[in-house]
């Protein structure tokens, strides 16, 4: 869990704060839907997840009218997923599109533009945007 901290927590916070005296209109992080879904296994990653979305709303209010949001990936088909054996990665993609009201696992594309978007709305702060095929629902 400690690497999974700064590798995902405090990288972007380090980064946030490196940052602030160069942006001048939007912080987007990026956190994920595993803060908002009880899976077994994934508590650590909840908590790291939790922490980034939990801030957001705070930071937008401390740092306005810099707009501070974060994109709340689901399943994203990403390198991540290469250590994970084959079969193993298979199946639970195969399971995560039967589960998402979209059908599918998401692809990078899915969550760089959801990026974009909300970096470039000037009237959205505060804001978690999921981006997970609707995984969030969980039917």
């Amino acid at each position: 869990m400690r690497s999974g901290l700064e590798a995902k927590l405090l990288a972007q916070l380090t980064t946030l704060k490196a940052a602030l005296l160069y942006v001048k209109q939007s912080i987007t992080f990026v956190a994920a839907v595993s803060a908002r879904m009880a899976l077994p296994a994934i508590s650590g990653l909840a908590a790291i997840n939790g922490a980034l979305e939990s801030m957001v709303p705070p930071l937008a209010s401390e740092l306005a009218p810099l707009r501070v949001n974060a994109v709340s990936p689901g399943v994203i088909d990403t390198p991540w997923w290469d250590a994970t054996p084959k079969e193993v990665k298979q199946s639970y993609f195969e399971q995560s599109a039967k589960t998402a009201p979209l059908g599918r696992v998401g692809a990078p594309e899915d969550v760089a533009k959801a990026i974009v978007s909300i970096a470039e709305n000037s009237f959205i702060t505060g804001t978690i945007l999921e981006v997970d095929g609707g995984l969030h629902l969980r039917r």
